[in-house]
């Protein structure tokens, strides 16, 4: 019987050898958790946003205690559109985020009266299949919506705290932080 040749031939590992490989076996699985912690940082902190509802106020397109995960570049290419749900920092108090509806783009008027929504003093009011139920508003309200700047309000005008009465009624592109995409508890679905 030929015996194989001593390249082909298993070697035994030394003691030594075999600690080493341990070690860079130990190394190499620390360096890959790292990296995963320091991926799944950057994508919380500049690609997706987690948000909790605390309020009744985008009812029934959003309910309370919804937890809804938002994109943060949705916005990267595009414009805000009217009607877009939007994630952004209150403008009264910047530390905190809000999510609503946007009414009005920049330089344009919003117009709230009997209970109605017109944009730029138009004869036709603003289709809003998505309200909870008519806006209960006696008070007539005019906004113009400054440059680079939007109008904010909930689906559920009546129970909603928005721009209509907030001290600082617009809030800028720069502090829209994204777009809401899909609810993840207490059910899973898209945000439309």
């Amino acid at each position: 019987m030929a015996k194989n040749p001593p390249e082909l031939e298993k070697k035994e590992l030394t003691a030594e050898e075999k600690r080493k490989k341990v070690r860079n076996e130990i190394i190499s699985w620390i360096l890959i958790i790292a990296a995963g912690f320091i991926m799944a940082l950057i994508v919380n902190k500049y690609v997706i946003i987690k948000v909790e509802i605390p309020t009744c106020s985008m009812e029934n397109t959003i309910m309370t205690d919804d937890r809804l995960i938002g994109n943060r570049l949705s916005y990267m290419i595009s414009k805000p559109k009217r009607g877009d749900i939007v994630i952004f920092k209150w403008p009264d108090d910047r530390s905190q985020n809000y999510i609503k509806r946007i009414i009005g783009l920049p330089n344009e008027t919003v117009t709230i009266k009997d209970g109605k929504v017109y944009i730029n003093h138009s004869e036709t009011p603003l289709e809003e299949a998505y309200l909870k139920e008519p806006m209960e508003q006696e008070e007539e309200m005019e906004f113009l919506v400054p440059e680079g700047c939007y109008f904010m309000m909930g689906d559920n005008r009546n129970l909603s705290d928005d721009a209509r009465y907030w001290e600082s009624k617009y809030v800028p592109l720069d502090d829209i932080i994204g777009k809401p995409l899909f609810r993840y508890s207490p059910s899973f679905g898209f945000v439309k």
